[in-house]
């Protein structure tokens, strides 16, 4: 069943630069504290929706020049909400939950922690200082970040799919790939994203096969507020 469904899916994802990666929830909250933990059986079939550097042709601009004149407020967010609405119309027998990486619960968590999800999936290794053995940074906050076999940093977790009436008992878990090895380079990859972020340095940190056109690099390097005009669209 799982395969039927991640062939449907990659099929109608693919082609809009879109990747999805199979899960069961029960992965997912193994490795987290209660309060985050989603609410299905372990068993429960879900995939990990992430977004690759053609997804800004292949998809964004199109859905741009669509729906022109109607309101847009963020187009990328407005675009993958389109594009895995029309995914669930594929499964007219089966239930389908829709989880935005932007959307909060009332408690102001979010609704699931995307990075978490993308690891147990195998999509993208999510590195953490817990991963770096002599840790250099005393009592500085540091973040985690994934990173991509193929991509790198360029890619982002966009959405999660769940089937609550399927469930995959036997589906074997894939260990994401371990691109950045070595102690020296996870260092340097948590440095340049806590604290270099905006130069992109972090996304270079192994060798990728594909990156942001220098297009897309100036559109998310933009406030969000000036990036309409970029697209051709009025504020």
């Amino acid at each position: 069943m799982e395969r039927r469904v991640a062939e449907r899916l990659r099929g109608a994802l693919g082609p809009l630069g879109l990747e999805a990666h199979a899960l069961k929830v029960g992965w997912y909250n193994a490795v987290l504290q209660p309060a985050f933990h989603l609410p299905y059986p372990d068993d429960t079939l879900a995939f990990v929706v992430l977004s690759t550097p053609s997804m800004f042709d292949k998809a964004l601009k199109p859905f741009v020049n669509k729906e022109r004149l109607k309101i847009i407020r963020d187009p990328v967010d407005q675009c993958i909400s389109h594009h895995l609405s029309h995914v669930k119309e594929k499964f007219p027998d089966q239930r389908v939950d829709v989880m935005f990486d932007y959307e909060m619960l009332p408690s102001r968590k979010p609704k699931f922690l995307a990075q978490t999800a993308a690891h147990v999936a195998g999509a993208a290794f999510y590195y953490q200082r817990k991963d770096v053995k002599l840790d250099p940074w005393g009592k500085k906050k540091i973040f985690g970040v994934c990173i991509h076999p193929k991509y790198g940093g360029w890619f982002a977790i966009r959405g999660l799919l769940l089937f609550p009436d399927i469930q995959v008992p036997f589906l074997e878990q894939p260990s994401p790939v371990d691109c950045v090895s070595t102690e020296e380079k996870r260092i340097e990859l948590l440095e340049q994203f806590n604290f270099h972020w905006q130069d992109g340095r972090y996304r270079d940190i192994i060798e990728v096969k594909e990156r942001y056109s220098e297009e897309q690099k100036a559109y998310f390097a933009t406030p969000p507020a000036e990036r309409l005009r970029l697209l051709g669209l009025s504020q």
